[in-house]
């Protein structure tokens, strides 16, 4: 199948960019997206020409780091599918596909399709984990978790943290990815002494970093590869309130319901 690319060029953070055209006349429909990019990749090193900078790694949907705007679309038009998954068979022969990097002040273009993410790691960073010692892995029914509860923070930590909800988002709030980590950690009986202060800590990293507020459009979860669902957001916001209401204190077992 023939195919032509417009892809984003840009050589630093503080230069202009610009869209590049490349025709492609035999990608085979079983191509990945990422193996269509190597293959251009390939031609433009024949050429001596600079090659596209575009993150990868796992290349099995794991961890999130293949995210760009495919047709306007983070990750491409397929639904529950990172661009790393995305084949060339949901593309029609001849289609013109305009490929750029997450658009979003916090996070800034280093090259090309390459976006520095690291605002998402500075909100990890600043509470999203437990402090308890956990030891060894402790027997499996030790601490007894309702299946409801861990069927919840399983599904919020499938959160790949790549940043398409940021990138879907009108005013490119990273709210989904802070209500999954929050969520997760707020489902289980080894995440509630510090539940409340760190949503508060979370929160505030977040704004910090530059990403705006949600405005319950719903594009996040649309755009989620891992389909997380916007009733962590509701969560997040239960919690915050609650935080609101009665400032937490770090170390303090919380006892209420969930």
């Amino acid at each position: 199948m023939r195919l032509v690319l417009q892809v984003w060029r840009q050589a630093g953070r503080d230069a202009p960019g610009r869209f590049e055209r490349y025709e492609v006349p035999d990608a085979s429909p079983d191509m990945s997206f990422l193996e269509l990019l190597d293959g251009i990749n390939e031609t433009l090193a024949a050429r001596r020409e600079e090659p596209i900078a575009f993150d990868h790694d796992c290349r099995e949907g794991i961890c999130g780091s293949c995210g760009v705007v495919i047709n306007g679309r983070p990750h491409g038009p397929q639904r529950a599918t990172t661009a790393c998954q995305l084949h060339l068979r949901h593309f029609t022969d001849g289609q013109e596909i305009w490929v750029e990097p997450w658009r979003a002040r916090a996070f800034p273009v280093l090259k090309d399709l390459v976006v520095d993410r690291g605002a998402l790691d500075r909100v990890i960073q600043a509470s999203g984990f437990i402090s308890t010692r956990t030891g060894s892995a402790p027997e499996a029914n030790a601490t007894l978790v309702p299946k409801r509860d861990a069927d919840r923070a399983m599904d919020a930590a499938a959160c790949i943290g790549c940043g398409a909800c940021v990138a879907a988002c009108p005013n490119a709030s990273a709210m989904l990815f802070v209500a999954a980590k929050v969520s997760h950690l707020g489902a289980l009986p080894q995440g509630q002494p510090e539940r409340y202060a760190r949503v508060v800590k979370m929160i505030d990293e977040m704004d910090g970093s530059g990403f705006g507020a949600c405005s319950n459009h719903g594009e996040c979860m649309a755009a989620c590869p891992k389909e997380i669902s916007i009733d962590c957001i509701a969560q997040l916001n239960g919690d915050l309130l609650k935080a609101a209401l009665a400032p937490p204190r770090e170390g303090k077992a919380w006892t209420g319901s969930a």
